[in-house]
C-alpha cells in the first residue's frame, strides 16, 4: 500500500487525482498501515459513498474542506465495509492461493509457524480443507474476529493441538486504529491533527459503544477463548485493560495469556495494569524505522515517539513481550524484527528511544521462546530441547556475535520444520 508519510505531497490522494487511472472503472489504493483507503469517484459510487453517506460507527469519510462531498479517502469502518465485499468475492481457490503465497513467504524469512491475526470464517475453513489435503507445510494458528465471526466461533471453538498443521486458536479484537494513519485512540492529542480536525484531536475509538466492546472481551472468558486485542493508542489501551477487568472479576482469569497486539503506547501505568491482569504485550517495534520520524516530528511528538513499544519498562517489571511485523503492513522479515527491537533505528537514522533498546538474545527470545508460550505452545516450540519439535531456523552467521547494526544483513540458508527442509 501507499505511506502519506512517505510521499512528496505527505497526504492521501484524492478521488480527482485517482480519476486520471480511471473514471470507468473503480479504484482502490490501501495505505501501508491496512487501516485507510483511497478511492477514485467511481470506486466511491459503487460503494454507495456520497454526500449524503453519515459516517459509520468506528470511522470518517473524510470530506473535500467547507463541503459534505466525500474527498476520497476512507477511514476504518468506513473503508472496511467496501474492502470486506471484495474480499467475500474470493473463491476458495482464491482463498487458497493467497494462503499458499503468504507461507511461501513465511518459510522464506525462516518462520516455521504462522498467525493469521484477524480470520474470516472463509480464510478458517480454506485452511481446514489445506490441511486435511496436506497443503500446509508450517504450522497456521488462527484467531478470528470475534465482532464479525461470533457465530462462527461458538460452533466451531478453538482447538488446543494441530490437525495437519492447522487450528484455531483464539479471538482477536480491533480496538482502534493506526498511529501512522492518526486514526489511533490516544489520552492526548496527535501533535499534528488530520487537516479539518480540531487541535484536540486524539482520534477514535473503534467501538463508540463501549458495553458492545467489554461484551465481546466478556465472551471470550465465558468461552475461554485467548482474546488477542489490536491497541495502538493508550486510550484504547485503556478500553482493553477495563475490559479484561471486569470479565476476569467475572470469569477468573487463570492462564488466560490475554495479549495487547502492538501496545505501542503503553504507558507505565499501563503495563503494572497489565502485569496484575497477565496481559501479554505484542510490540510492534518495526514502527521506529518506518514510521519512527515520522513519529516524532508529525503524529505524537519525540517524547511518546520514543517510548514506541517500550520492551525495557516491560522487562524491568518481570513480564515478558512479543514481537511481530504485522504483514502485509511490513514483510514477515524475522531479522528485521530482531534489528528494530535492538536498535530501533529510524529511516533518517534517529535513534527513537535509545533507553527502550533491548539486548539481541531478548529480542530473538521474543519471536521464539516467548512467543511460544504467548500461544500455549511452550512445550512444543520455543527452543530446541528434547522432546520438542525440530522447528529452527539456519542462518549464514551468529546474531549474538555480529555487530547488531548488521543483522539485516545475515541470511536464511535453511528453514526446518519438524526436521524437514
Amino acid at each position: 500500500g501507499y505511506d502519506d508519510a512517505q510521499l512528496k505531497e505527505k497526504r492521501h490522494p484524492f478521488a480527482v487525482e485517482l480519476d486520471q487511472i480511471s473514471k470507468d472503472i473503480p479504484v482502490m489504493i490501501l495505505h501501508q498501515s491496512g487501516h485507510l483507503a483511497s478511492l477514485n469517484s467511481k470506486g466511491l459510487e459503487v460503494a454507495g459513498i456520497n454526500e449524503n453517506t453519515p459516517n459509520p460507527a468506528g470511522g470518517i469519510i473524510r470530506r473535500l474542506k467547507g463541503s459534505n462531498k466525500p474527498e476520497g479517502t476512507l477511514e476504518e469502518s468506513a473503508m472496511f465495509g467496501p474492502l470486506f465485499k471484495v474480499f467475500a468475492k474470493i473463491d476458495s481457490t482464491g482463498n487458497a492461493n493467497i494462503i499458499r503465497a503468504g507461507i511461501a513467504s513465511y518459510t522464506k524469512f525462516g518462520f516455521t509457524t504462522a498467525q493469521e491475526g484477524r480470520a474470516s470464517s472463509a480464510i478458517c475453513e480454506s485452511l481446514k480443507k489445506m490441511a486435511l489435503a496436506n497443503e500446509l507445510p508450517i504450522d497456521v494458528y488462527a484467531y478470528p474476529d470475534i465482532q464479525n465471526e461470533l457465530a462462527y466461533m461458538l460452533k466451531t471453538g478453538t482447538q488446543a493441538n494441530y490437525s495437519n498443521h492447522f487450528r484455531i486458536a483464539g479471538v482477536k479484537l480491533s480496538s482502534d486504529g493506526a498511529i501512522q494513519g492518526k486514526t489511533a485512540f490516544l489520552s492526548k492529542p496527535y501533535k499534528v491533527p488530520p487537516e479539518g480536525a480540531s487541535k484536540d484531536y486524539r482520534g477514535y475509538p473503534a467501538f463508540p459503544d463501549t458495553e458492545a466492546y467489554n461484551a465481546l472481551v466478556d465472551a471470550a472468558f465465558k468461552n475461554n477463548w485467548q482474546i488477542i486485542t489490536h491497541c495502538n493508542g493508550d486510550a484504547s489501551g485503556d478500553m482493553y485493560i477495563r475490559a479484561v477487568r471486569l470479565a476476569a472479576n467475572k470469569y477468573g482469569n487463570n492462564n488466560r495469556r490475554s495479549v495487547m497486539i502492538h501496545a505501542q503506547m503503553a504507558r507505565e501505568d499501563q503495563l503494572d495494569s497489565m502485569k496484575v491482569l497477565g496481559i501479554i504485550p505484542s510490540f510492534f517495534a518495526m514502527h521506529t524505522f518506518y514510521w519512527g520520524d515520522w513519529h516524532r516530528d508529525e503524529t505524537i511528538g519525540k517524547e511518546r515517539a520514543y517510548r514506541i513499544s517500550p520492551g525495557v519498562s516491560t522487562l524491568k517489571r518481570g513480564m515478558i513481550f512479543t514481537q511481530h511485523h504485522d504483514a502485509p503492513v511490513a514483510f514477515p522479515d524475522a531479522l528485521r524484527v530482531i534489528h528494530a527491537t535492538v536498535n530501533r533505528v529510524s529511516r533518517s537514522g534517529d535513534i527513537i528511544g535509545p533507553d527502550q533498546r533491548v539486548p539481541v538474545y531478548t529480542a530473538l527470545k521474543s519471536i521464539t521462546d516467548w512467543a511460544a508460550y504467548q500461544a500455549f505452545e511452550e512445550n512444543l516450540k520455543g527452543t530446541l530441547r528434547v522432546g520438542k519439535l525440530a522447528d529452527f531456523v539456519i542462518l549464514d552467521k551468529n546474531p549474538l556475535k555480529i555487530d547488531p547494526m548488521q543483522i539485516t544483513s545475515l541470511k536464511v540458508i535453511s528453514t526446518i520444520k519438524e526436521g524437514n527442509t
